[in-house]
């Protein structure tokens, strides 16, 4: 079968709107978001399929769309895990605590949320459930500076902290590896396609033995009908692993060395970098007043983290009908032309 890429970003916004990219999974009914700026123009559908939210800090152009979120979701058994800078924890609990939640006990689902915040060298967990009026329960706290935040089978996602006066959170999301079914050889053994190419893919992904046996199996005229192979053996014949996607989020941080050399060891080699392209070059004096980047230093980082294809956004309202200018400028520093 030809290579399907797992990851669909899209910008929930244009260039000018609120930032946030909206990451859909090509074989789960799931999803990732970048930011929770305004989410109107995702429908109730697409906001129910996700399951991690990280949000770079806490600005209100990146995250008033928490409360349409939580109504959304309210009233459905669903788990929701947020990431955030330094004090997330009590920001978004006094969001939650600014409504009444006096019948909540009578839902018979349950919205539960855990709220992360990352520190450069700790990270802080609680828990909120609707049943419980949302009231924060528990508190724990881990040391180190692992950047990973999320660690699950197909994929994780990393985050650094970045300097916008105030610390912010750039994120990495990295497809583990790339599993390729090979369809001219499954057709060749006499299998077909079906939900058990998933469960080979997970079984390869996890690492299990070659030697274990594992079935294959779909329905014919109604009936379910199986064989069995050594996993080694259709490792062997039908599946061919390749280095799978990243896509890295950078909104909002300053120029300078630090951030520079976070930024481009965050992004190295990605399939696609959203950044921010506030400004032009010649407005970097109040770029940096702002603590934001120009389309220039934006294209250079790119170009130096090796990026495959770079996405423009968070243009400053300053260029209204004038984003033209941006790309064009963050384009020519990350292909450095003359």
């Amino acid at each position: 079968m030809p290579m399907k890429p797992l990851f669909h970003p899209q910008p929930i916004h244009d260039p000018f709107g609120d930032p946030g990219v909206y990451v859909e999974f090509m074989f789960e009914k799931r999803a990732l978001l970048f930011d929770m700026g305004d989410l109107h123009p995702l429908s109730p559908r697409k906001i129910l399929k996700i399951s991690h939210i990280f949000v770079s800090h806490t600005h209100m152009d990146h995250c008033i769309g928490f409360d349409h979120l939580l109504r959304i979701c309210l009233g459905r058994d669903k788990e929701l895990s947020l990431f955030g800078p330094p004090s997330f924890i009590d920001q978004m609990g006094n969001k939650l605590a600014s409504y009444t939640w006096n019948l909540v006990e009578n839902y018979s689902n349950n919205l539960t949320l855990r709220f992360t915040e990352v520190h450069p060298d700790l990270r802080k967990t609680a828990s909120f459930r609707c049943q419980s009026g949302f009231r924060q329960e528990g508190l724990a706290s881990s040391r180190g500076p692992d950047s990973i935040l999320v660690d699950e089978a197909t994929f994780r996602v990393r985050a650094i902290t970045l300097d916008h006066k105030i610390p912010c959170l750039a994120f990495s999301l990295e497809e583990k590896q790339h599993i390729n079914i090979l369809k001219t050889r499954l057709e060749s053994m006499g299998l077909p396609v079906g939900p058990w190419l998933k469960e080979l893919k997970e079984a390869v992904m996890r690492g299990e033995s070659d030697m274990r046996l594992f079935r294959v199996w779909w329905k014919e005229k109604g009936k379910v009908k199986e064989r069995k192979f050594p996993l080694g053996e259709l490792k062997a014949n039908i599946v061919k692993i390749i280095p799978g996607q990243k896509i890295t989020y950078v909104a909002d941080a300053i120029y300078h060395e630090d951030n520079a050399r976070k930024i481009v060891e965050l992004a190295m080699g990605s399939d696609a970098l959203f950044i921010e392209t506030g400004f032009l070059e010649r407005d970097a004096m109040l770029a940096a007043e702002k603590f934001h980047l120009t389309a220039q230093q934006a294209g250079h980082l790119a170009r130096m983290a090796q990026v495959k294809h770079m996405v423009p956004f968070h243009f400053s309202p300053k260029y209204t009908d004038q984003g033209d200018l941006l790309v064009r400028e963050a384009m020519k520093a990350f292909r450095h032309s003359a």
